[in-house]
């Protein structure tokens, strides 16, 4: 079995170094993924959660929401921020103990598919638990993200939402 010389400089070969270790000495050419950090509402964040909003309503994703409708949703709302860019938004609506809705969830285009809406809906739920609230619901046209989160078409004994559009503008 032949013997592996020694290395007289006490430094690791190439093939020696871990692979955490190989090419620490250059720089990463990726950029690092930015920090988005997903906390409470404040008043403060009126100002951009209305121009954010209002991209979604432009865009035929949400409904539109007047200013007092916002700062109603701040106590139970959630943002997700990139420094100090709003990237993401979600409130639970509270109707009763029984019944609350998530209102209003957007993510920027940007961020769209690292967790944000997903992480947005799990605030809202641990809300209604927290409140003690038997079910949450979602009125959505992502219905396949909203499954993937959790919830589902029907509640155990077969209960369904059903609707009734009543005129043709919101």
């Amino acid at each position: 079995m032949p013997r592996k010389k020694a290395n007289p400089a006490g430094r690791k070969t190439a093939a020696e170094k871990a692979p955490s270790e190989k090419g620490s000495s250059q720089k990463s050419s990726l950029p690092k993924p930015p920090v988005i950090l997903v906390r409470e509402a404040q008043r403060d964040d009126i100002p951009q959660l209305e121009s954010f909003v209002e991209k979604f309503v432009q865009a035929n994703r949400l409904l539109p929401r007047t200013t007092d409708e916002l700062y109603d949703l701040i106590p139970f709302g959630f943002v997700a921020v990139s420094g100090d860019q709003l990237v993401g938004f979600a409130a639970l609506e509270i109707y009763s103990a029984k019944l609350a809705e998530i209102r209003s969830l957007a993510v920027h285009e940007d961020f769209q598919g690292q967790g944000i809406g997903r992480a947005l809906v799990q605030k809202c739920v641990d809300l209604a638990q927290r409140r003690n609230i038997l079910e949450v619901m979602a009125i959505t046209s992502a219905d396949g993200f909203f499954k993937a989160c959790g919830f589902d078409f029907t509640l155990p004994g077969e209960k369904k939402a059903v609707f009734m559009q009543t005129r043709e503008e919101y």
